[in-house]
């Protein structure tokens, strides 16, 4: 209940004030059963704004820190999160991939809709990054479509590190459901799994227009700031 409170009532409208989004390609999220929403991750209000836009509820796998702060600030960030439909994910660990792709099983099995941001985190120059191939094992095991997904624009309102985001207008697009039917029974194979995920990954970047760089995203920003490289302005 309080999903759809925040949605239409507390904060939906004010997304819509803020950001003035400009939908495109709704048409291609099915109106019923179980699909994959694979997108992009330019800024923190990717994990609202997008969902906000939708018909229907839609189910995001979110890092557990968003869940474990500490005092009064911690529990209420995490009761919000729990509250627009985020479910917290240990990315640390051995076992914290195969949780993750059990996670987004259980909410493909109920026949619901799962957002999913490939590269694992959010880009910190605007930039496509490498995608982890759970989106792949996910769409395999549960034999389900995947609608690509790109944010424009949100990474020059509000790029990483930034609490408020800048007055301005964004751009959402959805693009055709990819079928992965010819990859049936194959997801344990690696090099499938990794020909599925790049082949989402060039969806997106057709849909964002985003400069694509082969490799995951901690690793290019480690290199970057081993070299001492501020951010970059993204495309």
């Amino acid at each position: 209940m309080f999903y759809y409170l925040l949605k239409y009532v507390l904060l939906g409208p004010l997304l819509r004030l803020l950001f003035r989004p400009r939908i495109e390609g709704l048409e291609h999220i099915p109106d019923e059963g179980a699909a994959i929403v694979a997108g992009n991750h330019l800024s923190f209000s990717d994990h609202f704004l997008m969902p906000a836009m939708l018909r229907r509820r839609i189910t995001f796998l979110a890092k557990a820190e968003y869940f474990t702060g500490p005092g009064l600030k911690g529990r209420l960030t995490a009761a919000f999160f729990r509250s627009a439909g985020q479910i917290p994910v240990d990315r640390s660990g051995r076992g914290a991939a195969q949780a993750a792709i059990e996670e987004g099983l259980g909410v493909l099995a109920k026949d619901e809709l799962l957002g999913i941001y490939p590269e694992g985190t959010r880009s910190h120059d605007g930039r496509l990054y490498k995608g982890r191939v759970g989106v792949a094992a996910m769409a395999l095991k549960a034999g389900v479509p995947v609608v690509p997904c790109a944010m424009v624009g949100t990474f020059e309102l509000q790029p990483p590190g930034r609490k408020m985001p800048r007055l301005g207008r964004v751009t959402i697009r959805f693009g055709e459901p990819l079928d992965f039917s010819r990859f049936e029974g194959m997801d344990e194979d690696r090099t499938a799994l990794r020909a599925v995920t790049d082949e989402i990954m060039y969806a997106i970047m057709g849909l964002s227009g985003q400069e694509y760089v082969d490799l995951y995203a901690p690793d290019a920003k480690a290199a970057a700031q081993a070299r001492g490289e501020g951010k970059q302005g993204g495309k």
